[in-house]
Protein backbone atom coordinates (compact mmCIF):
# COMPACT_ATOMS: atom_id res chain seq x y z
CA UNK A 1 0.00 0.00 0.00
CA UNK A 2 2.82 2.12 0.60
CA UNK A 3 4.65 1.77 -2.19
CA UNK A 4 1.29 2.25 -4.41
CA UNK A 5 0.73 5.59 -2.97
CA UNK A 6 4.41 6.29 -3.22
CA UNK A 7 3.92 5.87 -6.86
CA UNK A 8 1.05 7.84 -7.30
CA UNK A 9 3.17 10.86 -5.46
CA UNK A 10 5.80 9.73 -7.87
CA UNK A 11 2.91 10.40 -10.57
CA UNK A 12 1.12 13.48 -9.76
CA UNK A 13 4.81 15.24 -9.47
CA UNK A 14 5.83 14.36 -12.80
CA UNK A 15 2.22 15.67 -14.31
CA UNK A 16 2.51 19.25 -11.97
CA UNK A 17 6.70 19.40 -13.59
CA UNK A 18 5.07 18.60 -17.52
CA UNK A 19 2.05 21.26 -16.95
CA UNK A 20 4.76 24.06 -15.96
CA UNK A 21 7.11 22.96 -18.83
CA UNK A 22 4.20 24.43 -20.82
CA UNK A 23 4.05 28.13 -19.73
CA UNK A 24 6.13 30.14 -18.39
CA UNK A 25 5.69 33.79 -16.12
CA UNK A 26 7.26 36.11 -17.63
CA UNK A 27 10.55 38.35 -16.53
CA UNK A 28 7.61 41.07 -15.63
CA UNK A 29 5.86 38.40 -14.04
CA UNK A 30 4.70 38.55 -9.76
CA UNK A 31 2.61 36.81 -8.07
CA UNK A 32 -0.87 36.06 -8.68
CA UNK A 33 -3.11 38.08 -6.95
CA UNK A 34 -4.64 41.25 -8.55
CA UNK A 35 -1.38 43.39 -7.32
CA UNK A 36 1.96 42.28 -7.89
CA UNK A 37 4.90 43.35 -6.28
CA UNK A 38 4.56 46.85 -5.67
CA UNK A 39 0.90 47.10 -6.31
CA UNK A 40 1.43 46.43 -9.64
CA UNK A 41 -1.97 45.02 -11.64
CA UNK A 42 -1.62 41.44 -12.33
CA UNK A 43 -2.69 39.98 -15.83
CA UNK A 44 -2.87 36.47 -16.44
CA UNK A 45 -2.70 35.40 -20.02
CA UNK A 46 -3.46 31.90 -21.03
CA UNK A 47 -3.04 31.17 -24.89
CA UNK A 48 -4.04 28.36 -27.01
CA UNK A 49 -0.09 26.92 -27.40
CA UNK A 50 3.45 27.51 -26.18
CA UNK A 51 5.36 25.39 -29.20
CA UNK A 52 4.95 27.82 -32.25
CA UNK A 53 7.21 31.00 -32.51
CA UNK A 54 3.85 32.71 -33.14
CA UNK A 55 2.62 32.12 -29.56
CA UNK A 56 6.22 32.79 -28.42
CA UNK A 57 5.86 36.73 -30.41
CA UNK A 58 2.96 37.19 -28.31
CA UNK A 59 4.24 36.38 -25.15
CA UNK A 60 7.15 38.74 -26.32
CA UNK A 61 4.77 41.60 -27.14
CA UNK A 62 2.78 41.22 -24.08
CA UNK A 63 5.95 41.35 -21.90
CA UNK A 64 6.98 44.44 -23.76
CA UNK A 65 4.21 46.00 -23.34
CA UNK A 66 4.06 44.85 -19.18
CA UNK A 67 7.28 46.99 -18.74
CA UNK A 68 5.36 49.94 -20.22
CA UNK A 69 2.39 49.91 -18.25
CA UNK A 70 3.92 48.50 -14.65
CA UNK A 71 1.89 45.37 -15.13
CA UNK A 72 3.06 41.73 -13.93
CA UNK A 73 1.87 38.83 -16.70
CA UNK A 74 1.80 35.22 -16.20
CA UNK A 75 1.84 33.95 -20.04
CA UNK A 76 0.91 29.69 -20.18
CA UNK A 77 -0.81 27.71 -23.51
CA UNK A 78 -0.96 23.59 -23.41
CA UNK A 79 1.35 21.98 -25.46
CA UNK A 80 -0.51 21.75 -28.66
CA UNK A 81 -3.72 23.14 -30.10
CA UNK A 82 -5.91 20.26 -29.26
CA UNK A 83 -5.24 20.11 -25.48
CA UNK A 84 -8.75 21.80 -24.95
CA UNK A 85 -8.91 20.37 -21.28
CA UNK A 86 -5.58 21.22 -20.24
CA UNK A 87 -6.04 24.95 -21.46
CA UNK A 88 -9.52 25.14 -19.30
CA UNK A 89 -7.16 23.57 -16.49
CA UNK A 90 -5.00 26.55 -16.94
CA UNK A 91 -7.71 28.85 -17.14
CA UNK A 92 -9.12 27.74 -14.07
CA UNK A 93 -5.78 27.96 -12.33
CA UNK A 94 -5.38 31.59 -13.19
CA UNK A 95 -8.93 32.56 -11.67
CA UNK A 96 -8.13 30.90 -8.17
CA UNK A 97 -5.25 33.42 -8.50
CA UNK A 98 -7.37 36.37 -8.78
CA UNK A 99 -5.46 38.54 -11.11
CA UNK A 100 -6.15 42.14 -12.27
CA UNK A 101 -7.56 41.08 -15.61
CA UNK A 102 -7.33 37.61 -17.58
CA UNK A 103 -6.20 37.81 -21.55
CA UNK A 104 -7.45 34.04 -23.42
CA UNK A 105 -7.21 32.73 -26.38
CA UNK A 106 -9.87 30.31 -26.70
CA UNK A 107 -9.64 26.17 -28.11
CA UNK A 108 -12.39 26.19 -27.89
CA UNK A 109 -14.85 28.90 -28.30
CA UNK A 110 -17.85 27.19 -26.34
CA UNK A 111 -16.34 24.99 -23.86
CA UNK A 112 -14.86 27.80 -21.53
CA UNK A 113 -18.31 29.33 -21.05
CA UNK A 114 -18.65 28.51 -17.48
CA UNK A 115 -15.05 29.96 -16.89
CA UNK A 116 -16.09 33.40 -17.82
CA UNK A 117 -18.94 33.55 -16.11
CA UNK A 118 -16.75 32.74 -12.86
CA UNK A 119 -14.48 35.78 -13.97
CA UNK A 120 -17.70 38.26 -14.62
CA UNK A 121 -19.17 37.25 -11.22
CA UNK A 122 -15.26 37.79 -9.24
CA UNK A 123 -15.36 41.36 -11.63
CA UNK A 124 -12.21 39.70 -13.11
CA UNK A 125 -12.40 41.54 -16.90
CA UNK A 126 -11.35 39.09 -19.65
CA UNK A 127 -9.81 40.57 -22.90
CA UNK A 128 -10.40 37.85 -25.46
CA UNK A 129 -7.61 37.52 -28.09
CA UNK A 130 -6.47 35.70 -31.30
CA UNK A 131 -9.68 33.62 -31.29
CA UNK A 132 -13.05 34.99 -29.52
CA UNK A 133 -15.06 33.13 -27.62
CA UNK A 134 -19.12 32.65 -27.81
CA UNK A 135 -20.04 35.50 -24.94
CA UNK A 136 -20.20 38.65 -24.61
CA UNK A 137 -18.36 38.09 -21.70
CA UNK A 138 -14.83 39.24 -23.08
CA UNK A 139 -14.64 43.53 -22.53
CA UNK A 140 -12.58 43.34 -26.16
CA UNK A 141 -11.05 40.41 -28.76
CA UNK A 142 -7.90 41.96 -29.96
CA UNK A 143 -7.24 39.37 -33.30
CA UNK A 144 -6.55 39.33 -36.96
CA UNK A 145 -9.28 39.68 -39.38
CA UNK A 146 -9.34 35.70 -40.01
CA UNK A 147 -12.19 35.94 -42.81
CA UNK A 148 -10.43 38.65 -44.63
CA UNK A 149 -7.00 37.18 -43.98
CA UNK A 150 -7.89 33.96 -45.74
CA UNK A 151 -9.66 35.29 -47.80
CA UNK A 152 -6.33 36.80 -49.31
CA UNK A 153 -4.68 33.94 -48.91
CA UNK A 154 -7.77 32.31 -51.09
CA UNK A 155 -7.12 35.35 -53.61
CA UNK A 156 -3.69 34.98 -54.39
CA UNK A 157 -3.68 30.95 -55.04
CA UNK A 158 -7.00 31.21 -57.23
CA UNK A 159 -4.47 33.65 -59.30
CA UNK A 160 -1.69 31.32 -59.02
CA UNK A 161 -3.50 28.35 -60.62
CA UNK A 162 -5.46 30.31 -63.26
CA UNK A 163 -8.56 30.01 -61.58
CA UNK A 164 -9.31 26.47 -61.99
CA UNK A 165 -8.54 23.02 -60.76
CA UNK A 166 -8.86 21.07 -57.28
CA UNK A 167 -8.07 22.93 -54.13
CA UNK A 168 -7.32 21.05 -50.73
CA UNK A 169 -7.44 22.56 -46.75
CA UNK A 170 -5.84 21.85 -44.27
CA UNK A 171 -7.05 23.51 -41.29
CA UNK A 172 -6.01 23.47 -37.82
CA UNK A 173 -9.11 23.15 -36.30
CA UNK A 174 -13.32 23.39 -36.33
CA UNK A 175 -13.81 24.24 -32.65
CA UNK A 176 -11.77 27.76 -32.58
CA UNK A 177 -13.13 31.21 -33.73
CA UNK A 178 -10.00 31.52 -35.96
CA UNK A 179 -9.99 28.23 -36.90
CA UNK A 180 -13.83 28.70 -37.67
CA UNK A 181 -13.10 31.95 -39.77
CA UNK A 182 -9.91 30.82 -41.48
CA UNK A 183 -11.98 27.81 -43.07
CA UNK A 184 -14.76 30.07 -44.10
CA UNK A 185 -13.37 33.10 -45.36
CA UNK A 186 -11.35 31.19 -47.29
CA UNK A 187 -14.14 28.79 -48.79
CA UNK A 188 -16.57 32.25 -49.19
CA UNK A 189 -14.68 34.31 -51.46
CA UNK A 190 -13.42 30.58 -53.77
CA UNK A 191 -17.01 30.47 -54.12
CA UNK A 192 -17.71 34.00 -54.72
CA UNK A 193 -15.07 34.27 -56.92
CA UNK A 194 -13.66 31.22 -58.55
CA UNK A 195 -16.21 29.31 -59.80
CA UNK A 196 -13.40 26.82 -61.50
CA UNK A 197 -11.88 25.80 -58.75
CA UNK A 198 -13.17 22.65 -56.97
CA UNK A 199 -12.81 22.85 -53.31
CA UNK A 200 -11.89 19.63 -51.47
CA UNK A 201 -13.64 18.90 -47.95
CA UNK A 202 -11.42 20.75 -45.41
CA UNK A 203 -8.87 17.98 -43.25
CA UNK A 204 -8.10 18.56 -39.96
CA UNK A 205 -4.81 18.60 -38.23
CA UNK A 206 -4.80 19.98 -34.81
CA UNK A 207 -2.43 22.59 -36.21
CA UNK A 208 0.15 19.37 -35.40
CA UNK A 209 2.60 19.33 -37.87
CA UNK A 210 3.05 15.96 -38.28
CA UNK A 211 -0.21 14.96 -38.51
CA UNK A 212 -1.13 17.53 -41.21
CA UNK A 213 2.22 16.78 -43.31
CA UNK A 214 0.16 12.70 -43.25
CA UNK A 215 -3.51 14.20 -44.21
CA UNK A 216 -1.48 16.13 -47.03
CA UNK A 217 0.39 13.11 -48.11
CA UNK A 218 -3.30 10.81 -48.21
CA UNK A 219 -4.55 14.23 -49.60
CA UNK A 220 -2.26 14.15 -52.57
CA UNK A 221 -2.46 10.38 -52.99
CA UNK A 222 -6.17 10.60 -53.62
CA UNK A 223 -6.37 12.97 -56.04
CA UNK A 224 -3.53 13.36 -58.37
CA UNK A 225 -4.53 16.12 -60.23
CA UNK A 226 -4.69 18.88 -57.20
CA UNK A 227 -3.20 22.00 -58.01
CA UNK A 228 -3.15 23.82 -54.58
CA UNK A 229 -3.06 23.21 -51.08
CA UNK A 230 -4.07 26.26 -48.01
CA UNK A 231 -3.10 25.63 -44.43
CA UNK A 232 -4.80 27.57 -42.02
CA UNK A 233 -2.05 28.12 -39.06
CA UNK A 234 1.23 27.84 -39.18
CA UNK A 235 1.43 24.34 -37.57
CA UNK A 236 -0.73 23.26 -40.68
CA UNK A 237 1.52 25.23 -43.31
CA UNK A 238 4.58 23.61 -41.81
CA UNK A 239 2.96 19.82 -42.07
CA UNK A 240 1.61 20.96 -45.48
CA UNK A 241 5.03 21.70 -46.96
CA UNK A 242 6.76 18.37 -45.19
CA UNK A 243 3.98 16.67 -46.74
CA UNK A 244 4.67 18.07 -50.32
CA UNK A 245 7.92 17.06 -49.98
CA UNK A 246 8.10 13.89 -48.86
CA UNK A 247 5.07 12.76 -51.32
CA UNK A 248 7.10 14.24 -54.17
CA UNK A 249 4.79 16.03 -55.33
CA UNK A 250 5.85 19.09 -57.61
CA UNK A 251 3.63 21.70 -59.26
CA UNK A 252 1.92 22.79 -56.50
CA UNK A 253 0.83 25.98 -55.46
CA UNK A 254 1.12 26.20 -51.56
CA UNK A 255 -0.29 29.15 -49.38
CA UNK A 256 -0.17 29.72 -45.38
CA UNK A 257 -1.00 31.47 -42.39
CA UNK A 258 1.91 32.83 -40.11
CA UNK A 259 5.46 33.30 -40.22
CA UNK A 260 7.46 30.58 -38.85
CA UNK A 261 10.98 30.44 -39.90
CA UNK A 262 9.46 26.88 -41.78
CA UNK A 263 7.58 29.01 -43.59
CA UNK A 264 9.76 31.88 -44.52
CA UNK A 265 12.17 29.36 -45.47
CA UNK A 266 10.26 27.43 -47.84
CA UNK A 267 8.72 30.82 -49.48
CA UNK A 268 12.45 32.02 -49.88
CA UNK A 269 12.84 28.68 -51.91
CA UNK A 270 10.33 28.21 -53.60
CA UNK A 271 8.42 25.45 -52.20
CA UNK A 272 5.88 27.90 -50.79
CA UNK A 273 4.03 30.63 -52.89
CA UNK A 274 3.36 33.00 -49.72
CA UNK A 275 1.20 33.49 -46.66
CA UNK A 276 -0.33 35.61 -44.21
CA UNK A 277 1.37 36.84 -41.81
CA UNK A 278 0.01 38.40 -38.24
CA UNK A 279 0.94 40.61 -35.82
CA UNK A 280 1.69 38.71 -33.03
CA UNK A 281 4.10 40.94 -31.21
CA UNK A 282 1.28 44.24 -31.70
CA UNK A 283 -1.24 41.31 -30.53
CA UNK A 284 0.40 40.81 -27.32
CA UNK A 285 1.09 44.21 -26.57
CA UNK A 286 -3.09 45.11 -27.56
CA UNK A 287 -3.89 42.67 -25.06
CA UNK A 288 -2.00 44.34 -21.90
CA UNK A 289 -2.90 47.55 -22.92
CA UNK A 290 -6.67 46.80 -23.38
CA UNK A 291 -6.39 44.32 -19.73
CA UNK A 292 -5.21 47.85 -17.95
CA UNK A 293 -7.91 50.23 -19.49
CA UNK A 294 -10.22 47.38 -18.53
CA UNK A 295 -8.41 47.62 -14.97
CA UNK A 296 -8.96 51.59 -14.93
CA UNK A 297 -12.97 51.42 -15.86
CA UNK A 298 -12.15 52.97 -19.60
CA UNK A 299 -14.13 51.83 -22.74
CA UNK A 300 -12.86 49.92 -25.44
CA UNK A 301 -13.96 48.28 -28.68
CA UNK A 302 -16.03 45.28 -29.11
CA UNK A 303 -12.65 44.56 -31.49
CA UNK A 304 -9.48 45.38 -31.75
CA UNK A 305 -7.85 44.63 -35.51
CA UNK A 306 -4.42 43.93 -35.30
CA UNK A 307 -3.86 43.66 -38.88
CA UNK A 308 -2.56 41.37 -41.33
CA UNK A 309 -0.21 41.14 -44.49
CA UNK A 310 0.23 38.75 -47.43
CA UNK A 311 3.69 38.24 -48.13
CA UNK A 312 5.87 36.06 -51.14
CA UNK A 313 9.11 36.40 -52.70
CA UNK A 314 8.78 39.77 -54.06
CA UNK A 315 8.27 41.18 -50.95
CA UNK A 316 9.59 39.11 -47.79
CA UNK A 317 12.53 41.69 -47.30
CA UNK A 318 10.23 44.64 -47.41
CA UNK A 319 11.28 46.39 -43.86
CA UNK A 320 6.99 46.42 -43.37
CA UNK A 321 7.09 42.74 -43.83
CA UNK A 322 10.18 42.42 -41.55
CA UNK A 323 8.63 44.14 -38.87
CA UNK A 324 6.00 41.47 -38.63
CA UNK A 325 7.75 38.08 -39.28
CA UNK A 326 8.38 35.79 -36.36
CA UNK A 327 10.82 33.24 -37.53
Amino acid sequence: MRLRRFGTLITAVGLAAALSACGSSSSSSGGGSAAGGGGAPSIAIVSKGFQHQFWQAVKKGAEQEAQKEGATISFVGPPTEQDVEQQLTMLTNALNRKPAAIGFAALDSRSAAPLLQQAQSEKIPVVAFDSGVDSDIPVTTAATNNKAAAAEAAKHLAAAIGGTGQVAMVVHDQTSRSGIDRRDGFIEWMKANAPGIQLLPPQYGGGDQAKSADITKSIIAANPNLKGIYGSNEGSATGVIKGVQESGKTGLAIVGFDSGKAQVDAIRGGAMLGAITQNPIGIGEQVVSAAMKAIKGQSLPKVIDTGFFWYDKSNVDDPKIQAVLYQ
